[in-house]
């Protein structure tokens, strides 16, 4: 770097580029979202935590799910809600990789997670008697080290090559957090070896995971198939059609916006593609993946009747 460069200390984050009367709409939309987000996600991980019956490995790993996509939510929304009241509020240097790191970390489980849970629901289906010797608690919490650590590492890896690059100006994100492709447009330097790694890794944590995905979900639609009672197959097809859903728009959505030609997805459009990990994702996975099953219900109606009956005393 040439000694007339100054060193870029913090960024402006540009958010959404709308008419304040259209942001303010957005500010209480996404307030109701996050707090639906926070609520849906903390009501999960109090119930498995408080009832008995719903320590099994399949709800171990939905309280994980319910914490990563809480942290999720906390990490990108409230900045984008103070970004729709104050565009112009900085937000610094140390803090915006801050958020990079988390946001990359907590993505990156979330994939792994996924992966894990629709193992987990192939082996219950298709190897139900065997299913307490494959999925032990040691296997289950081996699993789990596994996927944060994982996470963990990957991210810090792209924050390591982000690092080593000169910010030297401008310093206007056109997002509304910070993440990682957008930040390397602002660099003063080759960011080749920073694409090549996100590609490398977005293989082998998206594409990989997404075909283990979708062979668990094969083998449990076979399984389906061949079950006797109409009811009990309707309702299996209806729970994994879901949870389709979810694993689709999660990975579909990653892989358009990290391996996809950039020329084909305007910044605007990118934003709304990422409002799909920050905000509807962790929104929608509580009532997709619990809160319509019928042992959560149960939960949710032993707790309430538990709390008024000492009301009652």
């Amino acid at each position: 770097m040439e000694k007339n460069q100054t060193m870029v200390t913090e960024f402006i984050l540009l958010g959404f580029c709308l008419s304040p009367r259209i942001q303010m709409v957005l500010f209480g939309l996404f307030t109701l979202f996050y707090a639906f987000t926070l609520l849906g996600n903390g009501l999960i991980l109090g119930l498995i935590s408080l009832d008995p019956r719903l320590h099994t490995p399949m709800y171990f790993f939905l309280s994980h799910l319910a914490i990563v996509d809480i942290a999720y939510a906390c990490n990108t929304v409230p900045q984008m809600l103070v970004n729709l009241l104050r565009p112009d509020k900085p937000i610094s240097f140390a803090g915006c990789l801050t958020q990079t790191f988390l946001f990359l970390t907590f993505a990156l489980i979330e994939c792994l997670l996924l992966v894990v849970m629709s193992y987990d629901r192939y082996v219950a289906i298709c190897h139900p008697l065997r299913y307490s010797v494959i999925m032990s608690w040691r296997v289950c919490i081996t699993l789990m080290v596994a996927s944060w650590a994982c996470g963990s590492l990957l991210a810090l890896v792209h924050v390591s090559l982000i690092l080593r690059l000169p910010f030297c100006g401008p310093h206007e994100i056109n997002h509304f957090f910070c993440e990682i492709l957008s930040i390397l447009k602002l660099a003063c330097a080759d960011t080749r070896l920073n694409q090549v790694v996100i590609f490398v890794a977005c293989m082998f944590i998206l594409v990989v995971p997404l075909c283990l995905v979708l062979v668990s979900y094969s083998r449990i639609l076979l399984a389906i198939l061949r079950i006797q009672s109409g009811e009990g197959r309707r309702k299996a097809f209806s729970t994994c059609s879901s949870h389709l859903c979810v694993v689709g728009l999660f990975f579909g959505s990653a892989i358009v916006m990290y391996m996809a030609p950039k020329s084909h997805h305007p910044e605007e459009q990118q934003k709304i593609l990422f409002l799909f990990y920050s905000l509807f994702n962790p929104m929608l996975n509580p009532l997709i993946y619990s809160l319509r099953n019928t042992e959560v219900k149960s939960a949710l109606r032993r707790a309430m009747c538990k709390k008024s009956h000492s009301q009652l005393e």
